[in-house]
């Protein structure tokens, strides 16, 4: 997810992820439109079980400095969920061959937006490469820090509902791969 300004465009999607238009990145951020737009999410397991979180940049207009899921981005404008999931993997983290695994698909709300989350996981012992322009830092977090540090407001909200939605499940389907 490129450090936007106010001219990016957004597709505007139905609950099942049907485009039905397109709205600027500031309306559908504005707290009051509550437009529904697609984004795409990745959390990078590696072979331990360990699950990468990305601190967001200080630059970000949301949540700067919160520890978030690995990679999440919008989708844009005719762009389809598999290319959106793939560029921004390369994007943040730089990478490009790993196999996503779909989650699930749910609405999220806050304060200030409404998104359509399409979320994957994947497993890797790729080193990711931090593009600083995109992320503060990034690590691997065993889960049991996660668990230790949910509640001391250094996640996002999001992070914080998507791991307890799907996370946990995840981290017991990775075990049993080992």
């Amino acid at each position: 997810m490129k450090n936007s300004h106010p001219e990016e465009v957004f597709p505007i999607v139905d609950e099942e992820g049907n485009t039905i238009g397109e709205a600027l990145r500031s309306v559908c951020h504005d707290g009051k439109s509550m437009l529904l737009h697609p984004v795409v999410h990745l959390h990078v397991f590696n072979s331990y079980g360990e699950l990468f979180l990305q601190k967001r940049s200080l630059a970000k207009d949301i949540l700067p400095g919160k520890w978030d899921t690995s990679v999440g981005g919008h989708i844009s404008p005719g762009e389809s969920v598999t290319d959106a999931l793939y560029r921004e993997a390369s994007e943040e983290l730089g990478m490009k061959n790993f196999i996503p695994v779909f989650a699930g698909r749910y609405l999220w709300k806050s304060s200030f937006e409404r998104e359509l989350v399409n979320s994957f996981t994947t497993t890797t012992d790729e080193i990711p490469v931090i593009n600083h322009d995109e992320i503060e830092e990034g690590k691997f977090w065993p889960l049991q820090e996660i668990n230790e540090n949910i509640g001391k407001n250094i996640f996002t909200p999001n992070f914080v509902h998507e791991y307890k939605m799907l996370i946990i499940t995840f981290s017991h389907t990775i075990k049993e791969q080992k």
